[in-house]
């Protein structure tokens, strides 16, 4: 089923990524980590479907997307980025299957954090974060999506890794290798939760996997 939307707000997250708040459908309902495919109801763009996920809670009074902008080309991202207050989007029933399962690792790479905002505000909001871990790499400081909100949620559970660090950063110069890992993960035999861009999410699989990670136990969007 797809629905018409009406945007209610955009606010910028960092300097290429926005918060777009639009109307919420009647009755319409997503588990956290779940996504839609979107499109713009404009008559060039309205087929030109792609999936986002929600960053919201499903309690919400209204959808939420945290959407980075690719302005190098002439894609969906660039005319996401140029929406206003009052545009609409056209978006389709939720799907996805990364869901939470348990405590353990959240590791994102850039925008690969979205998926996991609504799952950790969702346990932050019911104290049940416990013993949940993230790990987040980025290329710069500025790249980093919702920092401050992570910290705060987080505290010492949240690692920050940058790829590109600049002068005067707090966050170390690290990939998130196999010698991150086995450095900071306790237990293999935990929950795991990837997201970002798929050589990475394919990379850091196998290196759970092959320390011992049940592959039932690593999840990502297949």
């Amino acid at each position: 089923m797809t629905y018409v939307v009406t945007v209610l707000s955009v606010t910028q997250v960092t300097h290429d990524v926005r918060c777009i708040r639009f109307q919420k459908p009647g009755n319409y309902t997503f588990v956290p980590g779940q996504a839609t495919d979107v499109s713009i109801n404009k008559p060039a763009w309205k087929e030109e479907k792609r999936p986002f996920t929600f960053t919201c809670l499903n309690t919400e009074p209204y959808l939420e997307f945290t959407i980075k902008s690719y302005n190098d080309h002439e894609g969906v991202t660039k005319q996401i980025g140029l929406l206003q207050e009052g545009d609409e989007l056209i978006i389709d029933d939720p799907w996805g299957t990364i869901e939470y399962k348990g405590e353990g690792y959240f590791i994102a790479g850039g925008a690969g954090i979205t998926p996991f905002m609504a799952i950790l505000r969702q346990l932050h909001k019911e104290n049940r974060l416990g013993s949940n871990k993230l790990f987040f790499s980025n290329k710069t400081p500025a790249d980093i999506i919702y920092e401050k909100e992570l910290k705060e949620m987080l505290g010492d559970q949240v690692i920050f890794v940058l790829t590109q660090p600049e002068a005067g950063s707090n966050h170390p110069k690290q990939r998130i290798d196999e010698t991150f890992l086995k450095t900071q993960v306790d237990r293999f035999d935990s929950h795991f939760y990837i997201c970002g861009p798929d050589p990475m999410i394919q990379s850091i699989a196998g290196i759970l996997t092959q320390n011992g990670a049940d592959p039932q136990a690593v999840v990502f969007e297949k």
